[in-house]
């Protein structure tokens, strides 16, 4: 069943949408979201969607958010993955609590816009389990780069216990033929979108400002 909220708009470029799906689950955030149905950012090319300043501050996002992690959950596996200064949270905690706790702390990280909570309060992961969430973004990101209709640096994957995770600044077209490639990957258990979803017009106009530059 799909469920959906809208968010406010983002910056004066363009009204984006932050869109997360679940398909066959529920999503936690500590922000509104459209809940909807959707990929995969590789560094393949250099260009990005985002600022090069924006890059810069979410690298210095996910640092500060993976020391606070090691400092409330010290028994847990936490995955800490920023973009476009949304902040995915992935892996396993011992208690509600503990996610809970790891979830506020993070959302007070400079220039975090909002935090999507994804942690489990369960056992961590065994070592076989999370080679095979890195092969699985590996099939993902793989399947971006050969489909023809997709600008596949546009999107980032993260994968955990066989979910994946699709991030980035994109269309609806883009948005849903990336779940439908994801989806139809064996071994995807589900996939959720965090998305902010541009319009057509909206990605012409960042067309037009030409690529950004991935941060040195």
């Amino acid at each position: 069943m799909t469920r959906t909220r809208h968010l406010p708009s983002l910056n004066s470029l363009a009204t984006v949408a932050l869109t997360a799906a679940v398909l066959a689950g529920g999503l936690s955030a500590c922000a509104p979201l459209l809940f909807g149905g959707a990929v995969v950012g590789s560094g393949f090319v250099v260009s990005d969607r985002r600022t090069a300043g924006t890059q810069l501050e979410d690298e210095a996002i996910e640092l500060k958010a993976a020391a606070k992690a090691r400092e409330l959950a010290t028994l847990g596996h936490i995955s800490a993955t920023s973009y476009n200064r949304i902040l995915l949270l992935v892996g396993e905690v011992p208690t509600e609590a503990d996610k809970a706790a790891v979830g506020q702390a993070v959302s007070r990280i400079e220039n975090v816009r909002s935090v999507v909570n994804e942690l489990a309060a369960m056992p961590n992961s065994s070592v076989g389990t999370r080679s095979n969430d890195v092969l699985l973004s590996g099939k993902v990101k793989a399947t971006f780069v050969d489909a023809k209709d997709l600008q596949s640096n546009a999107f980032k994957v993260v994968t955990d216990r066989g979910i994946v995770y699709l991030m980035g600044r994109v269309t609806e077209r883009e948005a849903t033929r990336g779940a439908d490639l994801a989806r139809g990957i064996p071994g995807v258990q589900k996939v959720v979108r965090v998305f902010e979803v541009l319009t057509e017009e909206e990605l012409a106009a960042l067309s037009r400002q030409g690529p950004a530059s991935a941060p040195k």
